[in-house]
């Protein structure tokens, strides 16, 4: 007699994609792999985030983790906003102690741009970018589980 299959367990994500003027948020399914962009928040001076803004999202959503994107150029050096994005990442896990993961973000903001249209505001790109973030990891993310799958049938 056969086992029944097991379900993969549906987590909800949020993905960030942070600026010095604002933060793009956007949710996702980990069982999809499927992103859609949720709101921008406006950052405080000098990229300083609302963490009012930020508490509100999570606990309306409650996720069971979050992915940040790093911006990198394209030889993967840092843009001066590459340090405050890995802050960003870390003062969320260190605020509300989720698991907190941070992904290359190149491309994204032109790829969000590419599904959303060029004439779209840069809020609902960043919001887009977001998305694209959060997909990207899970596709990076299910690779790898698929790759721990084989080697332990092995």
């Amino acid at each position: 007699m056969s086992q029944p299959l097991s379900q993969p367990t549906a987590h909800l994500w949020l993905g960030f994609d942070f600026g010095e003027r604002r933060i793009g948020v956007a949710v996702g399914q980990s069982v999809t792999g499927q992103a859609r962009p949720l709101s921008v928040l406006p950052t405080k001076q000098r990229g300083q985030p609302d963490w009012m803004a930020i508490e509100k999202v999570l606990k309306t959503w409650s996720p069971q983790g979050v992915v940040v994107g790093i911006p990198r150029r394209d030889d993967g050096s840092a843009y001066p906003v590459t340090a405050q994005a890995e802050r960003f990442a870390r003062q969320l896990h260190g605020r509300y102690h989720l698991r907190t993961e941070t992904a290359d973000e190149r491309l994204s903001s032109f790829e969000a741009s590419e599904r959303l249209g060029f004439g779209k505001q840069q809020a609902a790109l960043d919001a887009g970018a977001a998305a694209v973030i959060l997909e990207t990891w899970f596709s990076q993310h299910r690779s790898l589980d698929s790759i721990r799958s084989d080697h332990a049938q092995q």
